[in-house]
Formats: structure tokens, sequence, C-alpha cells
């Protein structure tokens, strides 16, 4: 009887799976699910009974569309092996792809997933479209109907808009790189105010470029905004989160950004007639305050001319008031000589002689008092009268300026302009200047 060691039974073992069970189709339920640093993918297949290990390297797993997860039900192809030093059998997976839904459905809700957890979907990241683009860039193939119904609808929309196509392939091997290409070269070149990327409908295999992780990662860096327009009204794609705004088709893209011409001169009429009523309307009102304010404003010549009757009044009424002064002293020294020269004793003749001295020396004191007071009063009305004057403004070094033809006074540097002749009024002369320059507001020179 032959005995076995352990690593032959083993080896027997190996050697007789590996021949029956060269290549196998399995279905199964994913668990303990882990990817190391290898790369590779190691995980249990499992149903309602039993469980098997899996392994599938990473020459064959980085073909793979999506990325397994634990609980996700799986058609595996592989072959059985043993592996030795464990003494366990396990199933080499050569091919995998879900169970029910497809691959590409799988792969586009986890990379959906991983980007929105990034933020790329998040509304702040969304670029404001401009309401008249000088230059619209188009990233679709050429040859299809889409560039044709783009170019249709924004002539048609604006008639002198100015689109530049850039021809990319829109499925198949090579089309991912072109799209990426494309948006790079347009944010290189900055002609355009934004893009759009179009392709008509098809299945999921067919927006497959449109789904990629580059092709998304290429939109959400671009600096110029882009408008997605990818298939039907109901074809979504990971572009259509990623970029500033969604058209449900190309046709309703090109609509979306190009404005309507003539919507657009309507719009200017009606407003630049409100800018001019409005306008019309400030103007006059500022008109009038300007009227008004100058109604009340006193004109210093008619200042000038009340202090000189306020003068003339006091001078005559100074006048009056001396004179009958006079008049009453005089009338008083006439009753006292009366009254001397009817009284004929010589001692009251000379008493009364004294006293007219003195009556005489007391007007003559009341007089000269009154004048002078009369006088100082004078004068200092005189003085109020000549610094408001003109003259007096004048020689404490402010002049008066006017325009040399009109003879009108100018009192706002806005009222002047560059290269104008004026005249200075000085207190001694006067001055012929030509304007070379102004300011409008000088509080700080002042």
């Amino acid at each position: 009887m032959h005995i076995f060691s352990v690593t032959e039974l083993t080896s027997n073992i190996k050697n007789l799976l590996e021949e029956n069970f060269s290549f196998i189709w399995i279905n199964g339920e994913i668990s303990n699910f882990s990817k190391p640093s290898s790369g590779h993918y190691y995980f249990s297949l499992k149903d309602s009974r039993s469980q098997i290990s899996a392994v599938m390297f990473h020459g064959q797993n980085r073909k793979l569309t999506f990325l397994p997860e634990n609980g996700m039900q799986i058609t595996a192809l592989g072959r059985l092996s043993v592996y030795e030093p464990r003494g366990t059998y396990q199933i080499i997976i050569e091919h995998l792809e879900p169970k029910g839904i497809g691959a590409l459905q799988i792969a586009f809700e986890q990379l959906k997933e991983k980007l929105n957890k990034e933020g790329l979907f998040d509304i702040r990241h969304k670029r404001p479209i401009p309401l008249l683009p000088n230059q619209i860039a188009v990233i679709t193939s050429p040859t299809g109907a889409v560039v044709h119904d783009i170019i249709n609808v924004a002539t048609r929309r604006f008639p002198n808009i100015r689109i530049t196509i850039i021809p990319v392939s829109v499925q198949g091997a090579g089309a991912e790189s072109e799209i990426v290409h494309a948006i790079n070269l347009l944010n290189s070149r900055q002609d355009s105010d934004l893009a759009i990327i179009a392709r008509g409908g098809g299945t999921l295999e067919d927006l497959q470029a449109f789904n990629s992780e580059s092709v998304a990662r290429a939109v959400f860096s671009s600096n110029i905004p882009i408008v997605s327009a990818i298939g039907h009204e109901t074809d979504y794609t990971i572009i259509d989160f990623i970029s500033d705004l969604r058209a449900p088709t190309p046709s309703a893209a090109a609509e979306i950004v190009v404005p309507d011409k003539t919507k657009l001169l309507s719009l200017i009429k009606e407003k630049q007639k409100f800018l001019e009523v409005f306008f019309r309307g400030y103007i006059d009102k500022k008109r009038s305050v300007v009227t008004q304010s100058t109604d009340r404003l006193i004109d210093p010549k008619h200042k000038v001319q009340d202090f000189r009757i306020r003068t003339d009044d006091l001078l005559n009424r100074t006048i009056r008031s001396f004179s009958y002064n006079t008049q009453r002293l005089y009338d008083k020294l006439e009753f006292v000589k009366k009254r001397l020269y009817s009284n004929p004793l010589a001692v009251r003749l000379h008493s009364n002689q004294l006293w007219i001295d003195g009556m005489r020396a007391n007007i003559r004191k009341n007089l000269l008092n009154s004048l002078q007071k009369k006088r100082s009063g004078l004068q200092e009305i005189a003085g109020k009268l000549n610094a408001l004057g003109p003259v007096s403004i004048l020689n404490r070094g402010y002049s008066i300026t006017r325009t040399k033809m009109d003879k009108k006074i100018v009192n706002d540097a806005a009222l002047v302009s560059t290269g104008q002749h004026l005249e200075v009024i000085l207190a001694k002369g006067m001055l012929n200047c030509i304007v070379e320059g102004k300011k409008l507001h000088v509080e700080e020179d002042v």
C-alpha cells in the first residue's frame, strides 16, 4: 500500500482539479473582497449553502470597467486550482461580469458616486454661461447630423455668431483621448467664450467615451464654460453632472447658449428709450434745483447798495440831530442874552457874563463831544461799508474771474474748458489768462 506525503497528496489533487476543471463558468455572490498593494483581487464566492475562495490577478482585473464589491452577484470564468501551502482549493478568475445589470452600468454608477464624493458635481464649481458669446467651440464629430443642427440653430438665432468646430471621434477606440485633447486645446487657445460637447443618441456602449473618468476630469478642469449635449433628452452621461450646463439635445444647446438677435435688439431699444426718459427727467430735476438755488442767492451788489442806503440814512439823521441841537442851544443863548440885557444892574451883568462864558464853554465842549461821537460812528459805518465792498475783498488777495467774451463771472471750474480765455480782476490791474487745466474738487488745497 502506497503512503502519500501531504505534499504528494496535495499535488495529485491539484493536478486532478486542473485537468478536470480547466475552465468553468460560475455564479455567486462576492464577499470578503480585498485589494492589497499588489493590485490582485481576493474574495470569496458564495451561495446559500457553500463558498469558494477566488483570486483575480492584476493582469486580468485591470481590464474590468467596474470595481467588484461585497454583495455583488457576478458570473465568472475561471479555472480550479489548489493553493498548496495551505491545501485549500480556489478558483482563479480570468473574466468577471455582473449578473443581471451590465458591467458598463455598474462602472457608470461607481464612477458617478466616486466623482460626487470628490465634489466634482458641486454647483459652486459651475461657471456662468456668457449672455452673448463672441465665439463658440463645438467638440463633436464633423460628419454627423449634430454639427449641422447646431450650426443651423445658432445662425438662425444670431446670423453672425462665430462657431469653431473641433473634430473628434465620439465613440470607439481613441475617442476618450481625442475629447480630452480637444478640451485641452480649447483652453490653451483661449479664443472661445464657451464650448459645446455634443453627439447624437446611442446605447450605453456608444456613450462610453463621455462616461470615462479622463473626460470627466478634463471637463471639470476646463477654464472655459462647457455645455454638455449628449444623446437624447433621457440620456445622461457622467459629464452631464460635471459640465456647467446640460442641454437635453444638441439643438437645445444651441438654443440655450445663442441668444435671439432680434429679441436682443428689441430689448436694447427698450432700454435705450428708458435711459433717455430717465436721464432727461434727472437733468430737468437738477436744472430746477440749480434754478431754485440761484434765486435764493443774494447778489453782493445788492448787499453793498443796502449798506450805502443805510449809511446815507444815518448821515442824514446825524446832520439833522446836530442841526437841531445847535439850534436849540442857540435859542437858549439868545434867551439868556435877552435876560442879560434887560437887567441894568452891573453886578448882575457881570455875573451873567460869567454864566454866559461858562455856558459858551459847555456848549463848545458838548458840541465837540457830539461831533466826535458822530464822527466815530460815521467812521465805523464807513469801515464796515469798505470791508463789504469788492475793493476791500480784492485787497485781501481775492480776485474776480470772468469770461473774456461775454464778461460772465466764473464760480465753477466745470463751466470753463481747457484753452478758454479768461480775465482775472485784481485789486490793482487785470490779468488775461488761458486755461491750461482744471480741478473740480480743491477743498484740500484751500
